[in-house]
This record gives C-alpha cells, structure tokens and sequence, in this order.
C-alpha cells in the first residue's frame, strides 16, 4: 500500500516511521523541513496532568509509555527523558493543585507531596522561592528535545525505506480509488491512502479536499493558539526535570540550556509583531528565570521563539478518515509531543489492517458532523498552573 503523509511534524514523521517499518511504500512531504512547524515551538513536556476527560486521560497515559518502549527502538543520541516534573505552588495556586494531585490520586496517576528540600534536590539548579506554600512530584513525566525526537524518527523511517521530499500540498483529491496529491509546482502524487497532519494548518489544507475540520484559528493578539517559548542559552544550569511554578516554566533543553515559558505573557504577544531581544517580555522573562536561579549574578541570554498552537475545536485529538468512503486520514492534537509515539503505531494500525483502534474511537472527525456537533469553540487559554 502506498500512503502519502503530509507533515512531518513529530506526529506525521511518527505515522510515516511506523508504517515504513511494517513494510508500508511511505511517501513523507512538508513544506518547510522535518520540525521546523509547530514541533519547533512546543514546551515539549509529556504528561496526562489535566486531561479531565477519561478518554483522553487514557490516550495521553497510553502515549507517556509508548514514549519509552519507542526509545528503545530509536536511533541517535535519547530523545526522551522520563525525568518527572515538579509543580510548585503559592497561595493563589495552592487550591488548584491540591484538588488536582487528588483527582490524578484517584486514578492511580503518580502524584505525590515533597518538601522543599527534596524539590530542590530534584530540580537541580533552581532555588524555591518563599513564597511557595506546596510542591507535587509527578515522577512519571517527563520531556522531549524535539528537533532530535524528530530527527531520530526521520532517520528510521528512511532506514526502513521511507521517503521524504520537500514539497508545499496546494490540492488533495479524495477520489473513489486513489488519493492525489498536487504540488506547488504542478507535481503530483499518487497513492491509496492519504495522512494529513499538518498541525496548525490541518484546517486550511483539509478545506481544499472539502473536508471540515474544525479548529481554533485566530492567530491575532493573545489568541489560544499563540504561545512564546524562550531558550535560554545562558548561564548554563544543572535543571533536572520539568518544573512548572506561579510565574515560569522550565525544562531542560540539553548542553546546560533551558526552555522558558510564562504563560501570563502569551496575552501580550502578537505574532504580527514579534517582541524584541530587549523589549518589555524579554526582560519579564529573563528577571523572572533569574530570581530561580541558585547563582543568579549573570544576566540571561534568552532566544525569544512564537509558536502556534493546534487546537482541535473542542480540545481533544482527532483522529480518523474524513468519511466513512474518504481515503484522507486526519490526524490533529494539541498534545502532539506526548502523543506522537502511540498515534504513530495506532495509526499506523488502522491504515494497514483496516481494523479501528479503541483508544481513538472517541475521537473521529466525524463526531463533528450533524446535530452533536458544538456551536461554539472551547476555551483553550493555557493560563494556569499546570496549563499547556
């Protein structure tokens, strides 16, 4: 069978390796370069910490450990590391994450109380300020480096004899035998299934094939999908996990750099007009890494990064054919980094066998269509503690 995988994202370069490595003719396009789209621009953290909805809960624990059978099987330097994540509190937040470590308690998610001594030791080069009155451990998470995750799934894919090109998808053509695909420069491809998971721009590119997909697409001032991500590049810290406090968010980004991210600022943070190395939130971000900081007498060196996120309508994955006759397969999350592995191989299943997968039945982009679908968007501003 010939499938043709439009984006290689961390999502579609997982659909394209899996199913190179069953064997499958994989063709694997993108119009920029593998992970230079919005898995360029994710904080990257694997959990299931606030998916509230069972189903969801489910598929997000399925991809946490999918990520470590992957690892084994993976070339190139670890891509993934299941260092765990640290939550800190102060007394507006404390609430909130209490009745979260219950609720995750509950359902047998690893969740537990530290002191602010063993905090410290977990996190490595990062001082706990006094204005935190709790700290939850959640050992079973962790994070990824992105470019390398994407680059080690790339590299298997071709072993196994995938192929990729560079090439932008103006047209797809969902016909009643094959799936054709047109390029920018008139080129097309042929093949018996199509996977689209093109991120954010999934809902643009599935219009073409009169496919409806609904999506959160405002890309203006503070809108849900925006998000900014800072790297800093110095000084260079011992940071040993994931670790979420009141004002920042922190996790390792190799070689002693760490990935930033504030999500109070995303409201200030227009993608028309990127903010400057020594602007107003560049400088917010750097005091507020500082003041973390066990050694903060350097000024940091921070790379200021907008990402747009892909947000599904009403929040969760969809996954699925268009129709029950299309031969188009969309596939679209905004856990992309901690699902990538499992919608890789559950994907990868559906294609090949023709057999539905249970962990993705609940999520069908045809629940979309006729009186269930929803009037209106759900409210995915990441603001809170814990909030991605």
């Amino acid at each position: 069978m010939k499938v043709i995988v439009i984006g290689a994202g961390a999502l579609g370069v997982a659909v394209a390796r899996q199913l190179a490595v069953a064997g499958e003719d994989v063709l694997l396009l993108d119009q920029q370069g593998a992970g230079t789209g919005t898995t360029a621009t994710t904080f990257a953290w694997t959990n299931s910490s606030r998916k509230l909805d069972p189903r969801y809960h489910r598929l997000n624990l399925a991809g946490m450990q999918e990520h470590a059978r992957l690892a084994e099987q993976l070339p190139g330097a670890p891509s993934y590391f299941p260092s765990g994540a640290l939550q800190w509190a102060d007394a507006a937040q404390e609430q909130r994450l209490a009745d979260n470590v219950e609720r995750l308690q509950s359902l047998g998610y690893p969740a537990r109380w530290v002191t602010r001594d063993e905090a410290s030791r977990l996190a490595g080069d990062l001082r706990v300020p006094a204005t935190i009155t709790s700290i939850a451990h959640f050992p079973g998470e962790g994070y990824v480096l992105p470019d390398r995750f994407v680059r080690n799934l790339l590299t298997d894919a071709r072993q196994h004899g995938a192929t990729y090109a560079i090439g932008e998808v103006t047209a797809i053509d969902d016909g009643p035998d094959r799936v054709t695909v047109t390029l920018a420069g008139g080129e097309t491809h042929s093949g018996d299934r199509a996977v689209l998971a093109t991120g954010r721009w999934t809902q643009r590119l599935a219009a073409r094939a009169g496919i409806d997909i609904p999506m959160v697409t405002d890309t203006g001032r503070g809108a849900p999908p925006v998000g900014l991500i800072g790297h800093a590049r110095s000084p260079e810290i011992d940071l040993r996990c994931v670790v979420h406090s009141p004002g920042l968010n922190l996790r390792p980004a190799g070689n002693g750099h760490t990935v930033l991210q504030a999500l109070d600022l995303n409201a200030a943070v227009d993608p028309a007009h990127p903010p400057t190395p020594d602007g107003d939130i560049a400088t917010t971000l750097a005091r507020r890494f500082r003041a973390l900081l066990t050694d903060n007498h350097r000024t940091p060196a921070i790379d200021l990064r907008i990402g747009i996120r892909s947000l599904p309508a009403d929040g969760h994955t969809i996954a699925g054919y268009a129709s029950p006759t299309s031969r188009i397969y969309c596939l679209v999350t905004h856990s992309g980094i901690t699902l990538a592995p499992i919608l890789g191989r559950l994907v990868a299943a559906e294609l090949t066998t023709d057999q539905a997968q249970d962990l993705l039945t609940a999520f069908r982009p045809t629940r979309f269509t006729g009186p269930q679908r929803p009037d209106t968007e759900t409210d995915q501003h990441a603001t809170h503690l814990g909030d991605q």
